[in-house]
């Protein structure tokens, strides 16, 4: 197989589409630096935050919601998803592409239709159970269906015969070493290097049940000599911290260089995004994930089988007070020997390589 001359990616919408593409993007290039990279979004997504700083040309195109039942939304989808289709054919022949890879997202629908119709190859990359709707949509134009985790295949029939390659994470976070960035990590917060850090992030949007219980329980997890590193999250509310802590509490709306919020901790406590669970597994932190509990349950699938495995715990987001801090959280946290067991364990289950079992597969689905 002779290199790829071109390839468009799909996904937006979350940062749960766009960072595994944008990982996949990196390793794109970093095996062929002249291989073109288009990258497909709409015009209302975070892609448009995030793809054109990270150095790869995006092209919008309209992309509508997928309505889930049957009603006059459905009956105007096929005029609007031709328009939409008909956009990113255009992309797609300007720029001769060899493959379409998808990650899911409304943006992914008509890049498919628009692929199909070329006879041109589709991969797709899913992480969820059950499959998105715009990755199921792509399903039935395409066989070369790639996953995330080993539990996808047997927990949804679509994906019964999907290859497992892992999740694309970006270098700085698949080549983490942990121990060797932690003083450095410390420092930049303003941490202290010699007392315990808890990492507190609920994803992009944050989580309000969380920060709520964390800063509750601030004065108890200072008192114990626990340090923590506390991401809002840029859409929510500040919640009040003590301001006399004897140890440092240091709060972010947002951080973007997530692998230095990694290296900084002993465990962390955030949902069960699949990117998160990706990133924490492969990198061995032990975590306690609080799925968030308005929605199909996908989460909390994310998060059981590395919990199972013994990479953390799984709590309900309703239990999740500053008491449950104090009587959960606090005694882990100040038990080197468990949390040691746990990260290695996480480490066993995750993997690094996500990005590279990914692009030997889109090698093999373009021979074929």
């Amino acid at each position: 197989m002779g290199p790829l001359r071109s390839v468009v990616l799909a996904g937006g919408g979350t940062g749960g589409h766009i960072y595994p593409l944008l990982a996949f993007a990196d390793c794109l290039r970093r095996h062929d630096p002249g291989v073109r990279i288009t990258c497909l979004g709409t015009p209302k997504g975070l892609e448009n935050e995030l793809i054109p700083p990270a150095g790869y040309d995006l092209r919008n195109i309209p992309a509508y919601q997928l309505p889930r039942s049957i009603n006059m939304n459905l009956v105007r989808t096929p005029g609007r998803m031709w328009t939409a289709a008909r956009a990113a054919g255009k992309v797609i022949e300007e720029v001769r592409a060899d493959v379409v890879v998808g990650f899911g997202g409304y943006v992914s629908v008509p890049a498919y239709l628009a692929a199909w119709r070329r006879e041109l190859p589709i991969v797709i990359h899913e992480v969820n159970v059950p499959p998105g709707v715009a990755n199921r949509l792509g399903m039935k134009f395409t066989r070369h269906v790639a996953v995330g985790f080993p539990h996808q295949p047997s927990q949804a029939e679509s994906l019964r015969d999907a290859r497992v390659v892992g999740v694309p994470l970006r270098r700085g976070i698949a080549g983490l070493d942990r121990s060797a960035m932690r003083s450095a990590a410390r420092a930049h917060f303003g941490l202290r290097p010699d007392l315990p850090v808890l990492f507190v992030a609920g994803g992009s949007q944050g989580a309000r049940s969380i920060n709520l219980a964390v800063a509750g329980a601030a004065k108890e997890l200072a008192r114990n000599g626990i340090q923590v590193l506390h991401v809002i999250g840029a859409r929510n509310e500040p919640v009040p911290i003590p301001t006399d802590l004897p140890v440092p509490y240091v709060t972010l709306p947002y951080l973007s260089e997530m692998e230095a919020g990694y290296a900084a901790a002993d465990l962390m406590l955030g949902r069960g995004g699949a990117m998160t669970c990706a990133e924490v597994a492969a990198i061995g932190l032990p975590t306690i994930y609080v799925p968030y509990p308005h929605s199909n349950q996908e989460q909390k699938r994310n998060a059981l089988p590395v919990v199972e495995a013994g990479g953390g715990l799984l709590v309900d987001d309703a239990e999740v007070t500053p008491d449950w801090i104090e009587r959960t959280v606090i005694p882990l946290i100040r038990d080197p020997q468990r949390l040691h067991a746990m990260g290695t364990a996480a480490a066993g289950y995750g993997r690094r390589d996500g990005d590279e079992a990914l692009l030997n597969f889109v090698y093999e689905a373009v021979s074929r």
